[in-house]
């Protein structure tokens, strides 16, 4: 497989700025406590977080122009 740097750079970037608006999001607004709390379980909510990142992300890379 043969990644190109604009790719890359595009998605991280991306990475970077959606991973810091949703750790704001979490922690500073919503409290991972009171998700962890709604929906009852740690590891539903962290793999949605988890998935929130990384499926974006990987949409990024894919649909961007080389």
């Amino acid at each position: 497989m043969k990644l190109k740097k604009r790719k890359i750079k595009y998605a991280t970037i991306f990475f970077l700025c959606w991973f810091a608006l949703l750790v704001i999001l979490v922690d500073g607004i919503l409290k991972f406590q009171t998700l962890v709390d709604y929906f009852g379980s740690y590891t539903l909510v962290e793999v949605t977080l988890l998935l929130l990142v990384i499926i974006p992300t990987l949409a990024v890379y894919r649909f961007t122009k080389e």
